[in-house]
């Protein structure tokens, strides 16, 4: 009996451990199938970043080793004027190494597959000019033809990058409008290749561009500080500025104690305003030299002198002399300026032809007795001396407004007269990319007969103006010096 009792429950043991024993078997194989996957997904993510390396391994691998760059001097702000590329420092250099070129940084290489190597930005810049019909009709307005009209003055598609580690490159297409009417025309603004290694810290810039003549000529239009160019530039190199093909040196000597750019330039000379003999045999030729000193460590000072000497279209020469002073303060702790203040002028030596009515008596009978008064016009060569210059103030209280005002005072380089003008305006920044501005401008001019100021029988010795501009940026932008 007692036999009988133990198997029974042996039995029932059994019958109850089997459930249990498949239930546990259960659990454990799905358990493994979990663990299997996520050890193939861990298997994945280790051989995508093991390939990741791989890759970047291969690009350092294949591009020359970075050589360090002397560090720009301290600015008050992050846009400041470039340190020289590839010094020679101080450890003794051969022949060859001196002609042999110096990577100045990677090529772009942390930017991955599938990233362009050049940057890219748009700019678009209109401008609303109002003034009365007078002005309107005798062309005296800042913005000639176009017064009383809103247009496009300029939209810009701005390529720009590094060609290789030696060389960088830019191109800047622009789309803007003259004249009345509906249509725009487009050309092509700068194109130009800047080799970056030169021996002995040199730099070249070679095609077409806006010459670092001065402080305002290399600025762009949607970028000025202002509505319109000052009076002096406009009068001495045209309504575009100074604009040429060439080639220019820039040279950052690092032995000095102090920043200094020395650059020359040898161009075509097609400005007509200007020069306008359009050969590079007799060639324009500029240069410039600009330093810059931190005064205390909210303020600095930038000062440039610049020179520009070639031949007008009828072989005379022209000579074109200038200074440049801007001045920054910045409080301690703020990312904008609070006062910037600036200056420049021009002075012109040019030959020029003025054609002289000459009267003369001739021998019309064939006595022997000149009696007969004869008029003529001949041309007789002078020396031209002209003298203009501009004073611009700004405060920006606030980070989105700013207020200034421009003075400025203008001979003209190839006739006599002068003219003055003052432009207080107001500018509000929505945002980094986005910008309005509203001025008024007043002018005055000594005499009324004036080229091109005197068109259709009218004329405008006093002119009053009112300018609005709007202005966007797209995309990449690159930062101008101070």
């Amino acid at each position: 009996m007692h036999a009988l009792v133990i198997v029974s429950a042996l039995l029932l043991v059994a019958l109850l451990a089997v459930p249990a024993v498949a239930q546990d078997a259960d659990a454990l194989r799905r358990e493994l199938e979990q663990m299997r996957r996520s050890f193939e997904t861990m298997k994945e993510q280790y051989q995508k970043s093991i390939d990741g390396l791989s890759d970047r391994l291969k690009r350092l691998e294949s591009t020359p080793a970075p050589t360090a760059v002397a560090p720009a001097p301290p600015t008050i702000q992050a846009a400041q004027a470039p340190p020289p590329a590839g010094g020679l420092g101080s450890s003794p250099m051969s022949p060859m190494d001196l002609i042999r070129p110096r990577e100045p940084f990677s090529l772009y290489g942390q930017r991955g597959s599938g990233q362009l190597l050049f940057d890219m930005g748009v700019a678009g810049d209109f401008v609303g000019a109002f003034a009365p019909y007078n002005v309107q009709k005798s062309g005296a307005g800042t913005f000639g033809s176009q017064t009383n009209r809103f247009f496009p003055r300029e939209v810009e598609l701005s390529l720009f990058g590094q060609v290789d580690p030696f060389a960088r490159a830019e191109v800047r297409i622009e789309a803007s409008q003259s004249a009345p009417g509906p249509d725009t025309g487009v050309s092509l603004a700068e194109a130009n290749l800047t080799l970056l290694t030169l021996p002995y810290g040199f730099q070249a810039k070679l095609g077409q561009m806006r010459n670092r003549y001065g402080l305002t000529n290399p600025i762009h239009e949607h970028d000025l500080p202002f509505v319109d160019r000052p009076n002096v530039l406009r009068n001495f190199f045209g309504d575009d500025g100074l604009v040429e093909k060439g080639v220019e040196v820039t040279w950052v000597p690092d032995f000095l104690p102090f920043y200094l750019e020395a650059l020359a330039g040898v161009f075509n000379g097609d400005n007509e305003t200007a020069f306008g003999y359009g050969r590079i045999n007799q060639p324009l030729v500029t240069g410039r030299l600009r330093t810059f000193f931190e005064l205390s460590d909210t303020s600095a000072i930038q000062i440039g002198i610049s020179g520009a000497n070639g031949q007008t279209a009828d072989r005379l020469s022209s000579t074109i002399l200038g200074y440049d002073v801007k001045y920054k303060y910045r409080p301690e702790g703020w990312l904008h300026p609070l006062l910037t203040l600036s200056s420049e002028g021009l002075y012109s030596i040019r030959r020029v032809e003025d054609l002289v009515t000459v009267t003369t008596l001739v021998d019309t009978n064939g006595d022997g007795i000149p009696d007969t008064p004869v008029t003529t016009q001949v041309g007789k060569k002078s020396t031209r001396r002209a003298f203009g210059w501009y004073l611009n103030s700004e405060l920006q209280p606030w980070r989105r407004w700013a207020v200034g005002a421009r003075y400025d005072a203008s001979q003209f380089p190839t006739q006599p007269g002068f003219e003055w003008a003052i432009e207080p305006y107001v500018t509000f920044f929505p945002s980094e990319f986005l910008r309005f501005r509203l001025a008024y401008k007043n002018t005055e001019r000594d005499r009324t007969q004036i080229s091109p100021f005197n068109q259709n029988n009218a004329t405008a010795r006093a002119v009053n103006e009112v300018f609005f501009q709007a202005t966007f940026i797209l995309g990449a932008h690159p930062a101008h010096p101070f």
